[in-house]
This record gives structure tokens, sequence and C-alpha cells, in this order.
């Protein structure tokens, strides 16, 4: 059986374990508080505050940075719509007038359709055979963070029924 992880009470060993957790990955501020208070003896407030402010200082720390990173990565490799983005960022605790500045800038040269049909071949979406494959479809998009008018469109070139398209319309986003 595997012994409970040691509280960290001072600011070095505080310190310590934040250099390795960003390490590992970039992370957010918040995040990054987040796993130094799960791992830090309660009355160490202060002490965390001080590591926060002095990995801000050597630029180990950067939510601007980290949002305009994680935003690109998200685009490029995983081929994700903006809206998802800025959830997943938002759910990070990045603040929300960095998150719409820096997806802003990482969408702003980008084809919002071409993107669409990049994740479906991604994915290895099909053009859909039935109502039920095309309603599958249409929202698998809306979730990966594409509006519902890219979604529409994208089924209205594969030739979907207009009633499959005129009921997907009014679903809720």
């Amino acid at each position: 059986m595997r012994k409970p992880a040691k509280k960290l009470a001072s600011e070095d060993e505080l310190y310590e374990c934040a250099v390795r957790a960003l390490g590992r990955r970039m992370r957010s501020v918040a995040e990054l508080k987040r796993l130094l208070r799960a791992r830090s003896s309660d009355d160490a407030g202060d002490a965390i505050e001080s590591v926060i402010e002095r990995l801000k200082q050597q630029r180990y720390l950067n939510d601007s940075a980290y949002a305009a990173a994680y935003a690109s990565y998200r685009r490029e490799n995983e081929k994700l719509g903006q809206r998802r983005v800025v959830a997943d960022l938002k759910a990070r605790g990045v603040h929300t007038d960095v998150i719409e500045q820096q997806v802003a800038a990482s969408y702003a040269a980008c084809d919002e359709q071409q993107l669409a049909r990049d994740f479906l071949r991604r994915k290895r979406i099909a053009k859909p055979s039935s109502e039920r494959e095309a309603a599958r479809t249409f929202r698998t998009l809306v979730r990966a963070g594409f509006s519902m008018r890219t979604a529409l469109i994208i089924l209205k070139t594969w030739n979907v029924d207009d009633e499959v398209i005129s009921a997907l319309e009014t679903e809720p986003e």
C-alpha cells in the first residue's frame, strides 16, 4: 500500500514541487495553485502566493503564453473549434480576457469550415448515410467547438435531407 504524500510546509519545498510540475507540462496559474494547495499544509497560503509570484518573475508561469500555446496546439493537432478551446481554458482557470485575446489571435487566419472538415477526417467520420448518423455528426462537430452554422453547412454539402437539417437547426447550442 502506498503511503500518503508528505504535506509540504516550507516555501522552498513548494517551489521545488511547482518547478517539477511545470517541468512535466505547462500549467495555468490556477492549476498550479490547486496543485500546491493539495500538496501543502493548511497554513501555507502565503507561501503558495510567494511561490507563484517568484515563478511569474522568472517567466516560468505565464497565462498568456499558456493560453496561446494551448490554443495553437488544439487547433493544429486536434483540429478543435474555437468554442471548445475557450471552454477548456476557462475550466483550467485562465482569465476570460486572456482567453479571448489569445484564442482570437490563434484562430484569426483559420477557416472554420476547413478546420471542421479536417476534424472529421482526423476522427474518420464519413458522410452520414442516415438521419441518426447525420445528427451524430452534427452533435460531434458542435461538441468539438464548431458553430452550428458551420456544422449545418458541412451537412448541406453532404446532401443531407433538408428535413433533417431543419430539425437540427432547432437544437439548442
